[in-house]
């Protein structure tokens, strides 16, 4: 948004008392005659958007100010919606009569109608500003004289109708895009014709097809792009190493996970004393991708790099991702390093930056280094003589890290991602929990450090930078949380609306061991907002930290790579007025786009995992599992299961024994005459009973194995977690792990770090 329009919307928010003409506006804000006619364009600009809003009378004020807001539609499959106002606050609630013509997404203005209790309000759709879809992915299917497509988006609640002359040469049952060329009516369907067919929905790579579509994610790099990525030699030039530090004598390492291609970050220690020297080593991507290249306009589209279970969509073309920026073993290569020394407390007493050139010494593997860590030498010997000197005095370094983050009251959730095994064929095999050991803790510690680091570094540098913020919870939600974990003998102190994350974290580790662990990291999780990027620095609630930034992933994240170029300008002395200035104005739209691009990728990954996970358990229709309640709301709960790591629904209407009732502050729901509770946390056994693609749904019912003699109740069998403990711990799925993970058939795919805090 420019200025005129800044000052136009800060004018009507502050000073205007009542709807202004235009006029009024001009003569308030002091508008030239010369200059009518730009203002008038600025005044169109906003109504068009739905920042502002002209009255019949010709008269001009903020939606609010006539109790209407603007923000984006969110659907529920079962006919409702919400949105989300733009400056704020709750949802409003939009019943299932006032959707008849938009969909999900659409970002629309509703008018405030009246109030559902609680201070929860309900509204109408008065205006749609914007589209959400232009293109939906869905299943074709056919009738005699017409076909339509059924949206895989579940909150896309319309059918698209498709007449008979564009059907193309799609087939009933084939996954398509299908092209909106009309919209929903009051009395009218959506209407469109197929732009693509994908192919047949049980193959798996139309799978990642439709992720794809649907997402509208860049998978295929231009021309232009490639000629660039191709054109940068292999090796890096003599010239190119003039100026750097080099440190390709010091015993320098990469450790990642088994099936990583791309080496951001490599890391080297040595002990001074009582103190410790970490060098962090992070891939010169700026280097090679300059600012305004095609490479770098390809990178920014994408934002991020996608994990899929079977490839990665990268931001960076290969020969750069996997090549001459990758700090693969025994070449050189060309890096930003953060330097620090810490003391034994975990203090950083030191730290410079500056472009190095390194030779990593080896690519090892979070299995071999916690192996090594845990068990010495073993099979890993000839490993252990050369670097397990090195890889103790690592550990020592990220326990002191570890420990002063503790007590500045960092919260650290266990809530593991879930490991797909996949066969040749690209079918699931199994479903683990992904291990979360020293190694990942060595490698984070280590990670977040340097982040730190720089943006401290930048931030004292009064220059205008990306931070990585995570905004104070929302107080309502941690009331909600306080009283619901009372129940369990805890409680924590805020101080009016704000609480320190230090007295979150207390919880989180009085909680751990204990049967309800998993169930409060769960609910304080959902209290959280969700990390982001900005110029701002409001700081990091979930690491405590007053400034913190992403630094170290510059090949796979847009914003390190954009992080990167600002630390070069400082080091090199070259950052002038100009360039603060121009800073100034394009981070705030920087921060936007890669923030909604990293929720997109997000969004994408979780989709194909969980679809992944239903056609796992497609074939398991009526074999019962343990679990426990994961999630509760008023239409049933959610179960988790031990051996797998997935979820299913229980619905409220598969409990005939009872009336239940949801009770939301106690994640309950509650027998209206026995009394009997399911809640979250809460250990049962239950039957696959549903396995549905098409709703991207499984249905447990709960298993009874006997009825108590009190009013029918059910007396639910204590489920054997032992075994399927112990299968997590030795890395098996009821037998298939091991095979699986390591065997010549199989392929295994955890999600990088990427998290909803951090």
């Amino acid at each position: 948004m420019n200025k005129q329009n800044n000052k136009i919307i800060s004018f009507l928010r502050s000073k205007a008392i009542r709807p202004l003409t235009f006029a009024e506006l001009t003569q308030a804000l002091g508008v030239a005659k010369e200059k009518l006619a730009a203002f008038s364009n600025a005044l169109n600009e906003l109504i068009v958007s739905g920042e502002i809003i002209k009255t019949r009378e010709n008269r001009y004020a903020l939606p609010a100010k006539f109790d209407l807001f603007t923000g984006r539609l969110s659907c529920h499959r079962d006919g409702y919606g919400f949105v989300s106002p733009e400056e704020g606050g709750d949802d409003i609630f939009i019943p299932a009569r006032f959707l008849r013509e938009n969909m999900h997404g659409d970002r629309v203005t509703v008018r405030i109608e009246g109030d559902r209790g609680s201070g929860k309000r309900e509204g109408r759709i008065i205006r749609t500003l914007e589209r959400g879809y232009s293109k939906i992915v869905g299943r074709f299917e056919t009738s005699r004289n017409f076909g339509y497509v059924v949206p895989d988006e579940q909150r896309i609640t319309h059918d698209i109708y498709i007449p008979l002359s564009a059907f193309g040469k799609a087939k009933s049952g084939q996954s398509v895009v299908v092209e909106i060329t009309g919209y929903p009516t009051a009395r009218g369907y959506a209407e469109g014709r197929i732009a693509e067919v994908l192919g047949w929905p049980d193959d798996p790579e139309v799978e990642v097809k439709t992720i794809l579509a649907k997402f509208e994610l860049p998978h295929v790099f231009s021309p232009g792009a490639l000629e660039e990525a191709r054109a940068i030699p292999q090796v890096p030039k003599t010239a190119d190493m003039k100026g750097r530090a080099d440190l390709r004598e010091y015993v320098t390492v990469t450790i990642d996970g088994e099936s990583a291609r791309d080496f951001d970050d490599a890391v080297s220690v040595r002990k001074e004393g009582g103190m410790i020297r970490l060098w962090v080593s992070i891939a010169d991507v700026s280097h090679y991708v300059k600012e305004g290249s095609l490479l770098d306009m390809e990178a920014y589209a994408r934002g991020t790099s996608v994990y899929f279970p079977d490839r990665c969509i990268p931001m960076l073309p290969e020969e750069l991702s996997n090549g001459i920026c990758s700090l693969n073993p025994h070449v050189d290569r060309l890096a930003v390093t953060a330097e620090m020394l810490f003391d034994p407390a975990g203090e950083m007493v030191e730290a410079r930056f500056y472009p190095s050139v390194i030779r990593s010494r080896a690519r090892l593997t979070y299995t071999t280094v916690r192996d090594l860590l845990e068990n010495g030498p073993g099979d890993n010997s000839g490993i252990y003589e050369v670097f397990g000197d090195d890889l103790f005095l690592m550990k020592v370094l990220a326990l002191r890290l570890m420990e002063k983050r503790r007590k500045r009251g960092s919260i650290d959730f266990d809530l593991p991602e879930p490991e797909i095994i996949l066969d040749l064929q690209g079918q699931t095999e199994a479903i683990l929990r992904a291990e979360r050991n020293i190694a990942h803790r060595v490698i984070e510690e280590f990670m977040l450090a340097a982040n730190e680091a720089v943006a401290s570094y930048i931030h004292d540098s009064n220059t205008p930078s990306l931070y990585r913020i995570h905004e104070n919870p929302d107080p309502v939600k941690l009331r909600d949380f306080r009283e619901f974990i009372f129940n369990f003998g805890y409680e924590f102190q805020m101080d009016g609306d704000r609480v320190e994350p230090g007295e979150l974290q207390r919880i989180l580790r009085q909680a751990e061991e204990r049967p309800e662990e998993k169930m409060i990291n769960e609910v304080l999780l959902r209290c959280m907002k969700q990390a982001r990027y900005s110029m701002e620095n409001l700081g990091h609630f979930g690491l405590a930290s007053s400034c913190y930034t992403h630094f170290t992933s510059p090949i796979r994240r847009y914003p390190d790579l954009v992080v990167h170029r600002i630390l070069k300008l400082i080091l090199a002395g070259k950052l002038k007025e100009s360039g603060r200035e121009r800073l100034e104005k394009i981070l705030p739209e920087t921060a936007g786009h890669t923030s909604g691009r990293e929720r997109i990728a997000m969004e994408a990954e979780r989709e194909i995992v969980d679809l992944k996970k239903l056609q796992f358990m497609k074939d398991k229709i009526g074999e019962e599992y343990d679990g426990f309640i994961s999630g509760v709301t008023a239409f049933g709960f959610f179960v988790e299961l031990v051996e797998y790591f997935l979820e299913g629904l229980v619905h409220v209407s598969s409990l005939p024994r009872d009336f239940y009732h949801y009770a939301e502050k106690q994640h309950s729901l509650v027998g209206e005459h026995t009394g009997e509770t399911f809640r979250i946390g809460e250990k049962i056994r239950v039957r696959v009973a549903r396995v549905s693609l098409e709703k991207r749904q499984i249905d447990f019912i709960p298993v009874d194995d006997e009825i108590s003699p009190e009013a029918g109740k059910p007396a639910r069998r204590k489920p054997d977690l032992k075994t399927a403990d112990a299968h997590r711990r030795e890395g098996t799925a009821g037998g298939k792990g091991k095979s699986a993970k390591k065997g010549k058939k199989g392929k295994g795919f955890k999600n990088p770090t990427r998290g909803r805090l951090r």
